[in-house]
């Protein structure tokens, strides 16, 4: 259980949510495992296969409390609501500032503020640990010239301009990736990104680690009352869920990057892991599916400092508390809503 911006996690598997003398009572098993007054929260997010009583529930209607449920694996299920929670008011500012071009962008400009910070650091990481085994000129060149367009980031005036930067630094950031791979470089040399289909064995694993950051990311924003559907610089598109894609921009490099990277490097993913189509597109096998899934949920549990609210908490809440801070901004909270800032 985890108490962070007048949010509760619960995220034991095996926890059931009960209502006490106007108290939130966790129980794991037949055992009291913690015991919170209700009126501390103004939303519970539970990560648990049990439930919760219907009294609580009932509780949390009444009082404006969202309680909301996911799997263990982070798929969110339900949410329960009152009236007075302010979902509506909030969905219709985040509405609002999607509708507004200008406003758009300067919601877009911290997360891509974000992701090209990000980036740089999985790139000083690399020539940290191993400037011995890689061209380190060129990845200190690509780590320098990310530095320098963090600041012009931040002065983009419109979207077209946002885009065309992040393009840019994308390019130079994945145009030194294949140094960061260290072992097995005949079976997963790198050459640029592909999607849609992938093309080769990194990008086949980098996709599907991004669409499972993606869902992580729509769950989160679901979760708080955002609309994962739409966005600020991604814009709108029948089925694809626009905001999710925004905030998981700046988790990419941090999250899924070095996830890939770490399994290549670690021979967790091997050649015999992927099966060519008769088209070109490259794809996981079932093995090769079920060894980055086992990886992702793993790191998910790993903790780590969240450099804005300096607290410890599991990689999978990563999503969760840039959702509540993102709304937070919107409701005007925030002045500014502040990114995942990762070293």
């Amino acid at each position: 259980m985890r108490k962070l911006l007048n949010t509760l996690f619960v995220t034991s598997e095996d926890a059931y949510l009960a209502l006490e003398n106007e108290n939130v009572v966790i129980y794991k098993g037949e055992e009291k495992a913690a015991q919170y007054p209700l009126k501390l929260f103004e939303s519970l997010l539970s990560f648990s296969y049990k439930g919760a009583s219907p009294a609580l529930m009932g509780a949390c209607v009444r009082n404006g409390i969202g309680l909301t449920f996911l799997t263990p694996s982070g798929r969110m299920l339900a949410r329960v609501v009152g009236e007075s929670q302010g979902n509506v008011r909030l969905r219709k500012e985040q509405y609002r500032v999607s509708d507004n071009p200008e406003a758009s962008c300067r919601a877009a400009r911290n997360f891509i503020f974000g992701k090209v910070h990000n980036s740089r650091w999985v790139l000083e990481r690399t020539l940290r640990d191993h400037a011995l085994r890689v061209k380190a000129d060129e990845l200190r060149a690509a780590s320098a010239h990310l530095q320098e367009q963090l600041k012009p980031l931040l002065a983009a005036e419109s979207l077209d301009t946002l885009r065309g930067m992040e393009g840019e630094v994308s390019a130079c950031y994945f145009g030194v990736w294949d140094e960061m791979i260290l072992n097995q470089k005949d079976a997963f040399r790198f050459d640029g990104r592909s999607r849609r289909p992938p093309l080769d064995r990194v990008n086949a694993a980098l996709s599907m680690t991004y669409t499972l950051l993606t869902h992580d990311c729509a769950s989160a924003l679901e979760s708080v009352g955002l609309d994962a559907y739409v966005g600020f610089m991604h814009r709108d598109r029948p089925g694809r869920t626009s905001l999710a894609l925004d905030l998981m921009e700046e988790l990419r490099a941090p999250l899924a990057d070095r996830l890939v990277l770490t399994l290549i490097n670690t021979r967790v993913l091997q050649k015999t892991h992927f099966r060519t189509q008769p088209g070109g597109a490259v794809l996981l096998t079932d093995e090769g599916r079920k060894a980055l899934l086992n990886a992702w949920q793993t790191k998910k549990k790993e903790e780590i400092t969240h450099p804005y609210l300096k607290e410890k908490i599991p990689w999978g809440l990563i999503p969760y508390v840039q959702s509540l801070l993102l709304a937070r901004h919107l409701r005007g909270d925030l002045e500014a809503y502040p990114p995942f800032l990762w070293k």
